[in-house]
């Protein structure tokens, strides 16, 4: 029997398999006369050098609904900038490349920060996603937007369609959707969904009491994913984290700004396979070490923003009682391991959740010292209010880029 099950405060679009994906992206071509979609690829000039790219712009020659794809380039020079457009160029619709390392976009940058607006000198995936949000939203025509990461290894052009659908069918309501997949091989993957975030978001429920809040970001089933899609609307009034809590924070600013009504979680690919982060350490302070810590302290923020009081005290009780409940865990993908015969190493799993024991323990001391933390990066329409003409000079520098 399929998986229709519903939990949570949002709706689950399962892939019950019996539909077509052509039949999907039929009704999606019909859609686009009316509601036209912008596909967002965050990438490092590195990530085409892997065959992952490739199959993804493979897939993508055979994408006929998509009005433009908004390809955000990290870590390039000139000479890598030109030739990510000539890649690029082979797909049938309109693709702008933004060259964040550029000096076009670098003056812009320049020119936010010295009007006030925080988090510009920091690069990373964050200020990419924000950046491509800001020049897609310049396009007027542009009804809805969908992300997802450039380095997943089995990608199909399922995920852009199955990501667009629920927001963009005419008969629907949703403004958000998460996508969400299974993460196994001959093991289980996801180590910081299974043993950091699910075992956190259950402790501070036992320390700090059921809220809306936590009962929402219970609800995803694959809340760390980096593929969501949302339509206009809502991305004008998002701030977007430059740190590695950018998919919290995003669900975090969903949550603030719409009804849970309004919100869905799709299946867009039944496994998922991408590059593997090290786990780091203590003393590395990188890999997903580095994003326990701040997948964390984005929680609290959070929580302290709908009126949460942290102390001390409750920071110890909060680490004991994750203690507990990563052990859970483990045990519960013990026998799930078991059952379906996949490699499962306990020793690896609980050195998993000792690290991230020590990444909430450094989380919560940071925050207790600092609880407003690295800022976010403004809502479009705040930058907007405050310099009107920024727009047709984001637009014009891009296309100049782009000649």
């Amino acid at each position: 029997m399929s998986d229709f099950f519903q939990n949570g405060v949002i709706t689950t679009l399962q892939n019950l398999g019996e539909r077509s994906l052509e039949d999907i992206e039929d009704e999606l071509v019909r859609f686009s006369r009316r509601r036209r979609m912008v596909l967002l690829l965050p990438a490092l000039y590195s990530e085409f050098q892997t065959p992952a790219m490739h199959t993804i712009i493979e897939e993508l020659k055979n994408v006929r609904y998509l009005y433009k794809i908004v390809l955000g380039l990290d870590q390039a020079t000139k000479e890598q900038f030109e030739e990510v457009k000539k890649l690029m160029s082979v797909l049938p619709c309109k693709v702008d490349v933004l060259w964040n390392d550029g000096p076009r976009i670098k003056e812009l940058y320049s020119e936010l920060t010295k009007e006030g607006f925080p988090g510009l000198d920091t690069p990373g995936k964050g200020r990419n996603v924000w950046t491509m949000l800001g020049y897609g939203l310049t396009d007027k025509d542009a009804y809805a937007f969908a992300l997802h990461d450039c380095d997943i290894v089995n990608y199909t052009r399922e995920v852009p369609a199955r990501l667009f659908y629920p927001i963009i069918h005419p008969a629907l309501d949703f403004e958000f959707n998460k996508g969400y997949y299974s993460r196994v091989t001959d093991k289980l993957h996801g180590r910081a969904t299974r043993l950091l975030y699910s075992p956190l978001i259950n402790s501070l429920k036992k320390v700090h009491g059921q809220s809306r809040y936590l009962e929402y970001m219970e609800s995803f089933r694959y809340a760390l994913s980096g593929e969501f899609s949302f339509i206009r609307s809502m991305g004008r009034g998002i701030a977007i984290s430059p740190t590695w809590g950018l998919e919290v924070s995003t669900l975090s600013e969903v949550y603030k700004n719409t009804s849970n009504r309004r919100i869905c979680q799709t299946q867009i690919m039944d496994t998922y396979e991408h590059k593997h982060q090290e786990l780091g350490s203590v003393d590395s302070g990188g890999g997903i070490y580095k994003m326990a810590n701040d997948i964390a302290k984005t929680i609290f923020r959070v929580m302290a923003q709908e009126g949460v009081i942290f102390s001390t005290s409750t920071f110890k009780t909060l680490l004991a009682t994750y203690f507990q409940e990563s052990r859970f865990e483990i045990s519960k993908y013990n026998a799930l391991s078991k059952i379906n015969g996949l490699d499962f190493i306990r020793e690896k799993e609980i050195n998993a959740v000792e690290i991230f024991q020590e990444a909430i323990k450094e989380a919560s001391d940071e925050y207790y010292e600092d609880p407003m933390g690295v800022p976010s990066l403004s809502p479009w329409i705040t930058v907007r209010s405050v310099l009107p003409d920024f727009s047709d000079k984001f637009n014009l520098y891009v296309k100049k880029d782009n000649e």
